[in-house]
């Protein structure tokens, strides 16, 4: 069983970063750039578990629920990912923290 631990500390990282941004920086993109995340995250877990089937969109709930969204959507890819490749989690932490840096710029995340 592959270790997820390295996706959900960087998906509770962003989504927690979201819950505590203010409004207007919400409204300059962050939350967009998140909800892309969210989607990305939740389509490869659907992928992961039916491969034949077509992934539903993740619907956008407004920008106050984005952080859980990314939450949810990272924690389900995780569970997806535990019988997966090293490669399959590598390209999904780098989704989740490219997207966090695109959102809240250079420096931690």
């Amino acid at each position: 069983m592959l270790d997820t631990t390295r996706l959900i500390t960087a998906v509770d990282r962003f989504a927690d970063r979201l819950r505590s941004a203010p409004q207007s920086r919400l409204q300059q993109g962050m939350a967009a750039e998140a909800l892309t995340a969210a989607r990305e995250l939740s389509a490869r877990a659907q992928r992961s578990e039916d491969p034949g089937r077509e992934p539903r969109t993740m619907p956008d709930a407004g920008i106050f629920a984005v952080g859980d969204q990314l939450a949810v959507a990272g924690r389900d890819l995780a569970v997806a990912l535990e019988t997966a490749s090293s490669q399959e989690l590598d390209e999904a932490v780098r989704c989740v923290e490219e997207a966090a840096a695109r959102a809240f710029g250079p420096g931690p995340r």
